[in-house]
């Protein structure tokens, strides 16, 4: 069983599932995270969806450079956990299925690709803190 972080699903509520890859990125003493403008304004771990097609490692190594502007190395999986949420840039409810990974930034390629996105480094204090949902916190408070 997959542990839930946030919300219960509403009852009545269709959710489409939506697998996910997403990066914890160590450097030194700090970690490469994403910060989303809107809809959403908040930091979150690098990732996102697995297109059809791809399997989960292609997803973490595209989404992570859309997101950040950096190629990563020698992703390994830590585990997974799921999530119950409305996506507004979608227009969807989801069942969020994420697959957490630790990798090593390797190279920076430039700026974020995916408009809306700043790549930054921070604590994992501020990580920790300031992470917008549970699960990613969890998975960098126990790394």
């Amino acid at each position: 069983m997959i542990r839930r972080y946030g919300e219960t699903p509403l009852a009545g509520q269709r959710y489409k599932l939506r697998p996910g890859a997403y990066a914890i990125l160590p450097r030194k003493d700090k970690f490469l995270m994403t910060w989303q403008d809107a809809p959403h304004n908040e930091l979150q771990l690098p990732g996102g969806g697995i297109d059809p097609g791809e399997n989960a490692i292609q997803a973490l190594h595209r989404e992570v450079c859309e997101e950040t502007g950096w190629r990563i190395a020698n992703p390994r999986r830590l585990g997974a956990f799921r999530r119950f949420v409305f996506m507004p840039e979608y227009d969807m409810w989801a069942e969020k299925v994420c697959y957490i990974y630790a990798a090593r930034p390797v190279l920076r390629l430039g700026p974020p690709s995916e408009e809306g996105h700043t790549a930054l480094w921070v604590s994992r204090d501020v990580a920790v803190a300031q992470l917008y949902n549970d699960g990613d916190a969890d998975f960098v408070a126990r790394f």
